[in-house]
């Protein structure tokens, strides 16, 4: 594992469980995932909305950039979608700015109260759970900086960039992402997280096609992300959401202001 940290101690941002055993974050008063399903969210969501895994097929690496690492699900389950799949890339990429990590044992504890909510989707659960093992395993009290983890003999990497949404996406200008996955609690909540300057960093690191996936279609988001060269659909939402937001990046158009 190599580390790049700044001077700044660890600390682990505490997770509250509401009596349906759904995470929620104090400090943001939102929840971590739908109450509704954490892995059909991820699944119908996230990799549905990149076009994944189709688009990592026979490639030799693939780089997915999330702002917003939280309990880690969606990472877990594009982990587990490469692996299982006989057509996977070579190297997976995974590229995430978390400015407030959680503890192990609520990564944990997290995937273990899905079994409520996805119980449908058993094989999965039983897959991501032992992933999650290896990923609590991997755990520490991050530090702000770049922390690269390695699985998979080396071929999925997971950094995570612990800090600030603006600062950290600037330390990652080497990124050249194939999909976004833009999953910060609620803009409402946590606008900088949506802001046009987060926007614009994060269009910077993407490659020509590249997709972004999100649950929230606010106007204001679909806006920014079609004013810098990305083309926006509303897509069929998970319950209780009606829409998801589906996005493919054309070329970077940034204005005089957001230069």
């Amino acid at each position: 594992m190599i580390a790049e940290s700044l001077a700044r101690p660890s600390m682990n941002e505490p997770v509250e469980w509401t009596d349906g055993g759904s995470p929620r974050s104090p400090r943001f008063d939102d929840l971590y995932r739908s109450r509704y399903g954490g892995l059909a969210q991820a699944r119908a969501v996230y990799l549905a909305g990149c076009g994944l895994p189709g688009r990592w097929q026979g490639r030799r690496d693939f780089t997915v950039l999330e702002t917003g690492f939280g309990l880690g699900l969606n990472f877990l389950c594009t982990w587990a979608a490469w692996e299982g799949d006989a057509q996977r890339c070579e190297q997976l990429n995974f590229v995430s700015v978390e400015a407030y990590p959680v503890a192990a044992a609520d990564l944990l504890r997290s995937v273990q109260s899905l079994a409520a909510m996805d119980g449908d989707q058993a094989p999965l659960l039983a897959r991501v759970q032992v992933l999650a093992a290896e990923l609590a395993a991997a755990w520490s009290e991050w530090s702000p900086g770049l922390h690269e983890i390695r699985f998979a003999d080396g071929r999925v990497q997971l950094i995570l960039a612990v800090g600030q949404v603006l600062p950290m996406l600037a330390r990652l200008s080497s990124c050249q992402a194939d999909a976004v996955y833009l999953d910060g609690f609620t803009p409402a909540l946590n606008p900088d997280m949506w802001s046009t300057d987060t926007l614009t960093a994060m269009a910077r690191l993407c490659q020509p096609g590249a997709t972004v996936a999100s649950y929230s279609v606010a106007l204001a988001v679909r806006e920014t992300l079609q004013s810098l060269g990305f083309t926006v659909k509303k897509r069929p939402g998970l319950p209780p959401k009606r829409h998801r937001l589906e996005a493919t990046f054309e070329r970077l158009r940034v204005t005089a202001a957001a230069a």
